[in-house]
């Protein structure tokens, strides 16, 4: 199993700037990708950004040219710069990531860290 921890949310005020993290810790696993995803009440998940052990990166086009992904593979983190932001980003953010165990490939999420934008 690999557990996702998030951190990172809050309160702020729109065109302000968060910083998410996500750590993943478990034993015997590879990741493949990590990514963020966001649901809002009423709304569906959505995914927010993505990026490659190899850092390629793609963005949700709500976030793009805002946020910005990057991870540190030496530990099983990412984080998430948010800027410029709007009371529309306010959500739930879930750290996602795709791993290996042996040679199955499994999905595994975080709790959520939520982030409030006041207009």
């Amino acid at each position: 199993q690999v557990q996702l921890v998030e951190s990172g949310g809050g309160l702020v005020q729109a065109g302000g700037s968060l910083r998410l993290s996500c750590a993943a810790s478990g034993s015997r696993f590879r990741i493949n990708t990590m990514a963020w995803y966001r649901q809002a009440p009423g709304k569906q998940r959505e995914l927010v950004a993505r990026i490659t052990t190899s850092d390629s990166t793609s963005y949700g086009d709500s976030v793009k040219g805002r946020f910005t992904i990057s991870g540190d593979n030496a530990k099983n983190t990412v984080y998430l710069q948010m800027s410029s932001l709007k009371p529309d980003d306010t959500a739930r953010y879930y750290c996602n990531a795709n791993a290996w165990i042996g040679n199955v490939g499994y999905l595994f999420w975080g709790q959520g860290t939520q982030v409030t934008v006041s207009s």
